[in-house]
């Protein structure tokens, strides 16, 4: 997909990973509707850094939880660009145990709320215009959750209940990508631990132990947590790049669910 001049719709792009993206997509040539609900004290922020950019963009505030203004939201990005090439269907709440700790019915709904529900909706009031393009592109970002749940060094960190609604969404990854062939592709991100999302930069991570830490890095095979430039590049691979992908999970993760363990030499045998 050649960029310059496409319109994308990125959600939770009011700091760290949506920003990130909305930002390079930017710096592409594309214009770029953002999506923010809280986090207000970002707000300026996301101003100033999108107009250094110097290309269109439209910010607008929207809780996605109400799903009866998600059609408006779609509507006015239509009504400013004409058009809709790309969906970042990046909206989330993670329930972290050494947050929140037990859960209750509104914490667990809430997740689902977020996580889930409201990327269908998103994705349901959007992918009309997506077709319309004939080349249309939309990506869900989830969560390595999906896979490891509450266990192992992640345990003070995904919730069953966050788990299980990312789980979900390669469901919905997959479904998707067959409704909106061959005029859409639909892929998704599943991340790991990275910088703004489960690592340095969020309160959870502080509260965990230095023990607890390093067991994830330990955990992880390039031994590191990832970046938003990480996310960024990938993002940009499957937009670009990826012409004939749909339908597919890309794990993001530094090798945390493959675990730390290396493989060892071969032993001399007894023949």
């Amino acid at each position: 997909m050649e960029l310059n001049g496409k319109v994308a719709l990125v959600l939770g792009a009011i700091k760290g990973i949506g920003k990130g993206i909305g930002l390079a997509l930017a710096e592409q040539g594309v214009k770029v509707a953002l999506n923010y609900f809280d986090w207000e004290e970002e707000l300026s922020g996301l101003k100033r850094e999108m107009a250094d950019t110097g290309r269109e963009h439209l910010i607008l505030q929207t809780n996605l939880l109400e799903v009866d203004k998600i059609p408006g939201l779609i509507a006015r990005v239509i009504e400013q660009f004409g058009r809709l090439d790309i969906l970042i269907n990046n909206i989330e709440r993670g329930g972290w145990p050494v947050v929140h700790g037990a859960y209750v019915p509104e914490q667990w709904d809430l997740e689902m709320a977020t996580t889930l529900r409201a990327k269908r909706w998103i994705f349901e009031s959007a992918l009309p215009h997506l077709k319309a393009t004939g080349d249309g592109v939309a990506i869900n970002i989830s969560s390595i959750a999906a896979i490891v749940g509450r266990s192992g060094p992640a345990d003070m960190i995904f919730n069953e209940g966050y788990a299980a609604a990312n789980r979900a969404i390669s469901l919905l990854t997959e479904t998707w990508a067959r409704l909106a062939a061959p005029a859409v592709r639909v892929n998704e991100i599943m991340i790991g631990f990275v910088e703004t999302r489960h690592a340095q930069k969020t309160r959870g991570w502080n509260l965990l132990t230095q023990e607890r830490k390093q067991a994830v890095l330990d955990h992880t095979l390039l031994r590191r947590t990832g970046t938003i430039d990480d996310v960024v590049k990938t993002v940009l691979f499957i937009i670009k790049d990826a012409p004939f992908m749909t339908g597919s999970v890309l794990r993001l993760d530094g090798g945390y669910v493959l675990g730390g363990d290396k493989v060892g030499g071969m032993p001399e045998g007894v023949i």
